[in-house]
């Protein structure tokens, strides 16, 4: 048995064979372009070509994990359209005479390693999402397809990373659980990942993804982050034993939705959600929260490239409140300090 340990990010238990998740990677070369401006021609139909993908993306989110979580990937669809991720793209192509790819893939470093450097933990995660648009439209540069092919059978599934379009793209009915080698708490993926309910851990390091293997048995606690490879029959008895024992727990705490939380000498309590952002709403509703405590409303600027319209802080609110049906909804106007950066 070898053991691992990430960060969970949704608190289950699972168990059962691995499947390692490989990416069709597309390889970028540096290539002369006489015609620029042809170049940059071939960029708005990949551009475009990628809106349409992330369209067919976004309604299959809608259907599976609510409105609310589908917006993640109209947020991608915004940032392909982001002046400054373009301006930087047509500017390497003008100034170096190189192809697409080479400027795209240049661009998606650039932003990459500018959010990965700043201190909040929230704009870091924001790296991912550049990746995930970017690796998109360099595929549709290049024709071909980044998907890989699923798996016939329930697995846990196994990766450097996940981008948030490639996790919400997973038959959950064939997935057990995900662990990833990198990635963040506060990404898109991790997000998706506790709004779909799938046990999922990240982060668990580069030596996870040289030992595991395609076929292995393996059991993931998503409470603790940790991941067994090749578990010993006490440690496989021990969370089959938590398994069950979460799955009663869940099966009580569903039997008290829509009921109130009243003491036995009689006081009604309300127990409200704390949210950072509309993606968040999924979970407050599918937990029954009797309203929102606090929306820490700077998501609003610090997910955006430039400060949110009062047409999309409106839209915002607008959706929260829409969603909480009544419900009180506290709204934290911001909270901006040196920790963070917009």
């Amino acid at each position: 048995m070898t053991t691992f340990t990430g960060k969970g990010v949704y608190g289950a238990v699972a168990l059962g064979k691995v499947s390692v998740f490989k990416r069709r990677e597309t390889t970028v070369k540096m290539l002369h372009v006489d015609d620029t401006e042809a170049e940059k021609a071939r960029l708005a139909a990949a551009k475009e070509a990628a809106t349409a993908q992330l369209q067919e993306i976004y309604d299959k989110a809608l259907k599976e994990v609510g409105e609310a979580n589908a917006q993640i990937f109209e947020i991608h669809m915004m940032m392909i359209e982001d002046d400054d991720y373009n301006e930087s793209i047509e500017s390497i192509i003008d100034t170096q005479s190189v192809n697409a790819e080479y400027a795209v893939s240049l661009t998606a470093d650039n932003f990459a390693e500018m959010f990965a450097s700043m201190d909040d933990a929230y704009m870091q995660a924001r790296s991912a999402d550049v990746k995930d648009i970017s690796n998109r439209i360099i595929a549709c540069l290049s024709d071909s397809d980044t998907q890989t092919a699923a798996s016939d059978e329930k697995v846990i599934i196994c990766a450097d990373d996940l981008a948030p379009s490639e996790t919400v793209l997973l038959d959950k009915d064939k997935v057990l659980a995900f662990v990833t080698a990198h990635g963040s708490s506060n990404s898109h993926t991790a997000i998706l990942a506790r709004n779909m309910n799938i046990p999922a851990i990240i982060g668990a390091g580069k030596a996870f993804l040289a030992a595991v293997k395609d076929g292995m048995f393996a059991a993931v606690d998503g409470y603790t982050g940790e991941i067994f490879l090749e578990p010993d029959d006490e440690t496989r008895t021990r969370l089959e034993q938590k398994q069950k024992a979460d799955e009663e727990k869940k099966r009580l705490l569903q039997e008290l939705k829509g009921k109130e939380n009243v003491t036995l000498d009689g006081t009604r309590i309300k127990i409200f959600a704390n949210i950072g952002s509309v993606d968040h709403i999924g979970a407050v509703l599918a937990n029954d929260a009797g309203g929102i405590g606090l929306f820490r409303s700077e998501f609003l600027y610090l997910e955006s490239s430039d400060y949110p319209t009062e047409e999309q802080q409106f839209a915002a609110y607008k959706k929260v409140l829409e969603s909480m049906a009544g419900k009180k909804v506290i709204i934290r106007t911001l909270d901006i300090g040196a920790d963070k950066q917009v």
